[in-house]
């Protein structure tokens, strides 16, 4: 396998060759964990941390808190009533301690390990990008775009017999929360939804023209996603999911590639007020791959991120997000998390997943995907876990594993790049945007459906699928991977395998 990634969890791996274990965009699980107190004694007063601050929400931050605040040598950036989530630069490392003892405040913590900015690492997730040559052996049918033989995803859904029926309607957008959306791909743009889209990666609204789009050097995941989601069916490039829907960017990740707490906040809540139907959050939010509740700053993390997801459900998204690549079994006892904080100095420790969430994908009310290969049963990669995955969905695997049947050429999963180009990657970050996808084309045949409504017949509308049993994925006679539960859901898929025909016609 290609080594994994430094920082992200779900966010996609992607291969050159094979499917990398970890994801592009999340890391953060355990009874005992290791605080980040002693990271954050290493930045000086003079180099400031983020933090989250939540109180009661609904009434604004009161003269109290915010005199705490300032008294404690905080500043605060921008606060979100709606929620009660006030984002807040301090450079005391006691910040978060002291600002906790205040009354008013219900939890408190520092969203990072490292010191503004983030530190920077190398992006080992570079997607393989699609040559002239490979794109003119495509040998498009009728009907198809180009690309659309390449695309064995597709089939693998019944997507290509719902867009028989329909492409989704254009009243629906899915919001891909990641880092960034090039929305002048030629396959992007029209079905880009500019009002619904943003950059967040301070923690506070950048509305920007063109701020949601990812700099030269920056990571081309979420443009990926985004064309996985919404590629308009005009002739060009592939063919998206569901390509008669809007699709918005709404930029999280910061150009070393993190995704922090405030940032992510920020992008649920401006989501919720911008007509959202459905987000997509490929990653997980770093720096800690699971955030433990008995740690007073991770739990501030989840408590935040809760809030904003559960507010987005509440205006009427349905959040969708991958289950990681590391292939965990997230209903285990205990998992070795050897990647957290990420952004500092990472050390082993164990966790009890139902204990140490990965954000958002553990969270209540988001539905949690797991990815599949080209033969239909689970990638090699990906997490899994009864009770904890939702649903399954192409997310693409080695080649050499799971091998497509003609003309498809690739295990992984092709979709948009920066620059009008496209190429494969693969990874739960690339199941996902398979889910929203559908879960867009359910909202469009069923447009007064409420985000419960909708996961319900997504659910319903899934196709069992059996545990693979024995799961020996690479062929050497041992057992990577142990499902468990039933045909109509389990731990390798859910409820079973999205189906994209039954959204529409059901």
């Amino acid at each position: 396998m290609t080594a994994p990634r430094k920082r992200s969890h779900r966010v996609v791996a992607i291969p050159l060759g094979m499917a990398m274990a970890t994801a592009l965009a999340v890391l953060p699980n355990a009874t005992a964990t290791a605080s980040p107190a002693a990271s954050q004694e290493a930045a000086t007063d003079a180099t400031p941390l983020s933090y989250v601050v939540n109180v009661r929400p609904g009434h604004g931050t009161s003269s109290q808190v915010k005199k705490a605040i300032a008294d404690a040598g905080g500043t605060i950036v921008t606060s979100y009533d709606q929620i009660g989530v006030i984002v807040v630069h301090a450079s005391d490392s006691g910040f978060g301690a002291a600002i906790r003892k205040v009354r008013g405040v219900q939890s408190a913590g520092a969203t990072r390990t490292a010191p503004l900015p983030a530190q920077s690492t190398t992006d080992l997730d570079t997607p393989k990008v699609l040559t002239a040559k490979e794109a003119a052996a495509a040998d498009a049918e009728a009907g198809q775009d180009p690309l659309e033989p390449l695309q064995w995803d597709l089939p693998a859904i019944k997507a290509d017999k719902a867009h028989e029926k329909s492409l989704g309607s254009r009243n629906v957008t899915v919001a891909v929360i990641d880092t960034g959306v090039d929305d002048t791909h030629p396959d992007i743009a029209p079905n880009f939804d500019r009002k619904a889209s943003v950059n967040c990666v301070t923690g506070k609204p950048d509305t920007t023209d063109g701020a949601w789009r990812p700099g030269a050097s920056e990571s081309p995941h979420g443009t990926h996603v985004a064309g996985e989601i919404a590629a308009a069916k005009n002739g060009v490039g592939m063919t998206g999911v569901a390509p008669g829907v809007k699709v918005s960017g709404i930029k999280v990740s910061t150009p070393a590639g993190f995704f922090y707490t405030e940032a992510v906040v920020c992008g649920f809540v401006w989501a919720a007020e911008h007509g959202v139907d459905v987000t997509n959050n490929s990653y997980y939010t770093d720096p800690w791959y699971f955030n433990c509740k008995n740690d007073p700053d991770q739990k501030a993390l989840v408590d935040a991120v809760t809030r904003a997801s559960r507010y987005a459900e509440r205006k009427g998204a349905v959040n969708v997000a991958a289950a990681g690549n590391e292939n965990y079994d997230l209903a285990s006892d205990e998992i070795t998390d050897p990647s957290s904080p990420n952004d500092t100095t990472p050390s082993d420790r164990v966790v009890d997943p139902s204990k140490c969430l990965d954000i958002p994908t553990q969270l209540p009310g988001v539905v949690t995907v797991a990815a599949t290969g080209a033969k239909g049963i689970k990638s090699s990669f990906s997490n899994h876990g009864l009770g904890v995955i939702d649903i399954a969905a192409p997310g693409g695997d080695s080649t050499r594993f799971q091998t497509p049947a003609p003309p498809a050429t690739s295990g992984l999963i092709l979709g948009t790049l920066p620059g009008g180009t496209w190429g494969y990657m693969a990874g739960t970050s690339m199941a996902s945007p398979h889910v929203a996808g559908v879960a867009a084309l359910i909202k469009s045949t069923h447009p007064y459906a409420p985000p419960a409504v909708v996961k319900a017949l997504l659910y319903a509308e899934a196709d069992a699928t059996a545990c693979t049993d024995p799961y020996d994925i690479d062929g050497d006679g041992k057992v990577d991977a142990v499902c468990e539960g039933s045909k109509n859901r389990n731990g390798f898929y859910g409820w079973g395998t999205a189906d994209a025909l039954d959204a529409v016609t059901k």
